[in-house]
């Protein structure tokens, strides 16, 4: 027996940061985001020889060990065996033999949600072996548990839904990590319309966005008027693209982009750099309207909306950078798990 599972990546397209606490507990947060066709992937083979196998074929890291009730915290693989211990402590009280492979298409640091829907899937896969009773809003709450609060790892809560619920979604957050998930009815020549504006610009960098995050939760408990009133201006345009999209005013979404990426850059230092900021001016100037950076800052992807037939302009432009830009769509659904 072999049990599988994937859970897509997501681009971010308006209020990004908002759902990080303390801002989202204080006053509340919204996101609209989407998911890719680039995906995280876990395979579960079970054993009976009282070994735990874990291997990230992406990372080249393998451990492996005895079974037991818990493992260790440390070495290679800490979000791998934290999230084995939360579910024999929360559900199974017993030690597993098993083999856990993971397999994701974008790098960690990238900014499209790699770990959180790392952990999506690996809770999917076992889920689907342990027939364990959760449901999308359980699986995505216990995702956000394993790793913001079991782990530590700061960050915020839209990457575990995004991942678990899949399509497009205006998400609203508040205290008490209540999360209210929108799925948005969007017709599919408009998301054809959409992936062919879109152009998702990988720079060849990546960051550790945990002191991105903290330096904006620095801000927030501080009461840093500049930062949180762009967190304000954020949430506002994650409102705006919700409409603008179900209006199917394509025509907007670039301004938007754009005049959130001015107030994203207000929230904490480290979000933009020279580099950056030279990607996005070379974008603007071969035709863009407007784009930002995904996930928190500091590197990774990098979108922008392309008007008309502008993408290919502003691609040829990003050449001289380095990156590339990658192909995708955006995707319907979301966590699927399977056995074989």
């Amino acid at each position: 027996m072999i049990i599988r599972s994937k859970a897509p990546l997501r681009i971010g397209l308006a209020g990004g940061g908002t759902d990080v606490s303390p801002y989202s507990d204080l006053y509340s947060g919204a996101i609209l985001n989407a998911t890719i066709s680039m995906y995280a992937y876990a395979t579960i083979e079970p054993l009976n020889n009282g070994k735990i196998v874990l291997e990230s074929n992406d990372r080249g890291e393998l451990v492996e060990c005895d079974s037991s009730e818990e493992l260790p915290i440390e070495g290679d693989l800490i979000l791998h065996k934290g999230i084995y211990n939360a579910i024999v402590k929360r559900f199974i009280k017993k030690p597993l033999s098993f083999k856990l492979s993971t397999f994701v298409d974008a790098p960690s640091g990238s900014g499209l949600g790699t770990s959180s829907t790392l952990v999506t899937a690996i809770i999917g896969a076992f889920a689907e072996w342990l027939h364990l009773p959760l449901g999308e809003y359980d699986i995505a709450w216990l995702a956000y548990q394993i790793e913001r609060v079991d782990l530590g790892m700061a960050g915020g809560k839209q990457d575990q839904y995004a991942a678990t619920f899949g399509g497009f979604n205006f998400m609203e957050f508040s205290a008490n990590d209540k999360v209210i998930v929108n799925p948005l009815r969007i017709k599919s020549q408009l998301l054809n319309e959409l992936a062919y504006n879109v152009v998702l610009y990988y720079t060849e960098t990546s960051r550790l966005s945990s002191k991105i995050i903290a330096m904006q939760q620095i801000n927030v408990n501080s009461g840093n008027e500049k930062s949180i009133e762009a967190m304000h201006h954020l949430k506002q345009s994650a409102i705006l693209m919700k409409e603008t999209l179900l209006r199917g005013d394509l025509d907007k979404i670039g301004v938007i982009m754009d005049e959130s990426w001015q107030f994203k850059k207000q929230m904490a230092d480290g979000i933009t750099n020279a580099y950056i900021d030279e990607i996005y001016a070379s974008a603007i100037n071969a035709g863009s309207t407007g784009g930002k950076i995904s996930g928190a800052g500091g590197g990774g992807f990098m979108f922008f909306y392309c008007p008309g037939n502008t993408r290919h302009a502003v691609i040829k432009s990003l050449e001289k950078f380095g990156g590339q830009a990658k192909r995708y769509q955006f995707t319907k659904s979301g966590l699927a798990t399977w056995t074989v």
